[in-house]
């Protein structure tokens, strides 16, 4: 990893530019899951190669799953084992994968023998007890110590009826979602309260149908699948990821320049493609063309009083630019952010004041002030998103450096590279 500080230049004018992003992670790990699940060779196409997909592969091939690579072409084969493990016993390792933690730990209940899931000392901090606590009512043998991981797995999954709560991740949803077909009978899940970035749910159960597993639902409070159904094997485009893409739109945002973004659309699986909504609320240019997002910026942006619990992944982005803007913005319903890669809102906090911005930090959000930020050095917690959303006020303030910047190969390796073409 890289750990010497990354100096970030301010642009000298506006951008106009064509991007282009990676594959969604979201969308590759779920399918990369599915068809490991399936019987026989799929080949994904446009797929991402990061941390969190490399530790979903190794995690596959561990488990018996024929897995091949082509980082040059975005694609990957994988010979699917018909939803059960070739492998009897195994040691997983993600890392700080949120996605390969939760759907591995899920899937590992479909094979026959003992498995364990671990992660890196941040992931050991990070909740599952909700998952494991409804495998277990689905008649799984699952076990951790502390409602943290590291997890056991030992015995497979009966199916019936499970009570969860999705409130600290909808990852535990789809977990159970993506596993559910393949249980002994039936699988109805019920919800207790609210589910947090529910646009996740609606990606779970679009990927499984186009995979062709049907998902029963009563809006997000109950869930019903029918056993014995399979997922197909096939040649399947993952969408380029709108997560990594907003970075870009607000860059553009910020600047008061045009950036168009290829390969997505308002009809996108990701829900973070909303994000451009909310830039158009703060004053930005919204076009949308079927293949492409285009924003232009106005010369400054307005404040919003946003509530963010759907795309949670883009609040650490409208807090970096929310010094700049004519009036507060006010970032709402986010408190599951404390519990991810870092404590995402205690982060921001942090580095916004260390750089000269007003901003009060509330249990669920935060409220952020207009103010003139100076330079300095950026702590990123081993945390992607607060590097590459903290890198974007380098575009506006001189002498910002972002430390340890190869923590963004989590998910967007080459974040920086493709932050320089607005140069051009």
């Amino acid at each position: 990893m890289n750990t010497t500080a990354l100096p970030i230049r301010p642009l000298e004018r506006p951008p106009d530019a064509l991007v282009t992003v990676p594959g969604s992670k979201s969308i590759t790990n779920r399918a990369l899951l599915l068809a490991a699940l399936a019987e026989g060779p799929s080949e994904l196409r446009g797929a991402l190669f990061s941390d969190d997909t490399r530790y979903m592969v190794d995690a596959l091939r561990a488990l018996g799953v024929g897995v091949e690579i082509d980082e040059r072409a975005a694609r990957i084969a994988v010979d699917g084992c018909g939803g059960r493990w070739p492998v009897k016993r195994a040691d997983l390792f993600v890392g700080n994968a949120g996605t390969a933690m939760r759907f591995l730990v899920a899937a590992a209940c479909l094979g026959e023998g003992h498995y364990r899931i671990d992660g890196s000392a941040r992931m050991r901090e990070r909740p599952i007890g909700e998952l494991v606590d409804a495998l277990r009512q689905l008649g799984a043998d699952v076990a951790c110590s502390t409602a943290t991981p590291p997890v056991t797995v030992r015995r497979g999954l009966d199916g019936g009826r499970a009570d969860l709560s999705a409130a600290r991740s909808s990852q535990f949803l789809s977990a159970l979602l993506h596993v559910a077909p393949y249980a002994a009978r039936d699988v109805s899940i019920a919800l207790r309260g609210a589910v947090i970035a529910q646009p996740y749910v609606d990606m779970t159960v679009a990927v499984m149908a186009q995979w062709g597993v049907q998902v029963e639902r009563d809006g997000y409070r109950e869930f019903r699948i029918r056993a014995g159904q399979r997922y197909r094997a096939q040649r399947y485009g993952v969408e380029p990821d709108a997560s990594s893409a907003h970075y870009f739109l607000a860059a553009a945002a910020l600047t008061g320049g045009r950036v168009r973004v290829a390969g997505l659309s308002r009809g996108a699986l990701q829900g973070d493609v909303r994000f451009a909504d909310l830039l158009e609320q703060m004053g930005a240019t919204v076009a949308w063309a079927p293949d492409a997002i285009d924003l232009t910026g106005p010369s400054r942006l307005g404040g919003v009083d946003a509530d963010l619990n759907a795309i949670s992944d883009t609040a650490p982005t409208l807090a970096a630019i929310a010094p700049f803007t004519s009036s507060p913005v006010h970032i709402r319903n986010v408190a599951h952010l404390r519990w991810q890669e870092s404590d995402r809102l205690h982060a921001v906090a942090t580095e916004l004041t260390r750089l000269g911005g007003r901003v009060q930090e509330l249990d669920d959000g935060l409220v952020i002030e207009p103010s003139t930020l100076h330079g300095g050095d950026v702590h990123t917690y081993d945390d992607h998103r607060i590097a590459m959303a903290f890198a974007l006020v380098g575009l506006k303030v001189p002498g910002i450096r972002i430390q340890d910047p190869g923590c963004v190969a989590k998910t967007f390796p080459d974040y920086f590279e493709r932050l320089e073409m607005l140069r051009r």
